[in-house]
């Protein structure tokens, strides 16, 4: 039986344990910097109930990869009507902005001393996995629209985490097996991987850097393609073949917003292989984001704490 102070005798206390410190001890989780500019998500595509849940699920990771974080969502195809469902990009911009003085407004009526701003309203990170020069010149035009001060940042890949996700999309469609030292056995594993993505050759030059991190981690050979043009994905199919592989799978190197409905479909089709999920609200793009982000800025983890 315990005591208002503590147990009773004969019992052991417990003590909290203490922190080890050096290089053993955790870091500090990083946080926002007091004033930092918005994130805010440019997200492609016609604008649907589909594409703002994935950029809330997203943002959502962000605030928690970053808490603090002023994270919001404009749409490149959304409504310039004020307090429209899928708000358009610009509009978001210029509502931070204005937001942005409002507070410093209120912080000098309520008598505090507010420094001068130096940074941006906010950072535009493209919900784009490889560039797509027109969408981002689009997403440009919206940043000039508007009537805040943006930095835009670079588009999420390649990164190895972006390679991990098309694994991961595999392996949920059976044509991949899930653990990199292949300790089981996937009879529909493909043999040959095509990684499809829109935007151009750009787009697939970035594709292919990510491919080739794919197919470190599967040991088959991965070639990319562009969805968006005539006669790409069925070439490299051809090509696949020829090198020795007969069972090929597409990975679609999206996120999903960006691309036209039907192009999986046709692509398919024409390379007469399965194809898997695209990358959707894989759990590391939320990192990706907030890495975008704190680049942008000249962030590293360590000052973003502070």
């Amino acid at each position: 039986m315990s005591s208002p102070t503590g147990p009773a005798n004969g019992l052991p206390v417990r003590m909290p344990r203490p922190r080890p410190a050096g290089r053993h001890r955790r870091p500090e989780p990083a946080v926002a910097p007091e004033g930092a500019p918005a994130l805010v998500l440019a997200v492609p595509g016609a604008p649907s109930a589909a594409s703002r849940g994935l950029a809330e699920e997203i943002v959502s990771i962000g605030r928690s990869e970053l808490p603090g974080l002023d994270a919001r969502i404009g749409f490149l195809e959304g409504d310039d009507a004020e307090g429209a469902e899928f708000p358009a990009l610009s509009r978001v911009l210029t509502s931070v902005a204005g937001d942005r003085i409002a507070r410093a407004e209120f912080a000098r009526a309520a008598g505090h001393e507010v420094p001068a701003q130096t940074g941006p309203d906010a950072v535009v990170v493209p919900l784009l996995a490889g560039p797509d020069a027109d969408l981002l010149r689009r997403m440009r035009q919206a940043v000039m629209d508007s009537s805040a001060a943006v930095e835009l940042a670079e588009v999420l890949g390649p990164h190895p985490l972006l390679a991990e996700g098309l694994h991961v999309r595999l392996s949920e469609a059976g044509l991949a097996r899930a653990d990199r030292a292949r300790l089981f056995t996937v009879t529909t594993a493909a043999d040959g991987i095509i990684v499809a993505t829109t935007g151009g050759a750009e787009a697939v030059q970035v594709a292919a850097v990510t491919g080739m991190l794919l197919a470190a981690r599967l040991a088959v050979p991965v070639k990319a393609a562009a969805l968006d043009q005539e006669g790409s994905v069925a070439a490299v199919a051809e090509q696949l073949r020829s090198e020795g592989s007969t069972q090929l799978a597409l990975a679609p190197y999206l996120i999903g917003p960006e691309a036209a409905e039907g192009l999986l479909d046709t692509a398919c089709k024409e390379a007469d292989c399965a194809a898997a999920e695209v990358l959707g609200a894989y759990s590391a793009l939320g990192k990706l984001v907030v890495t975008q982000y704190s680049a942008a800025l000249g962030l590293t983890q360590g000052a973003a704490a502070h």
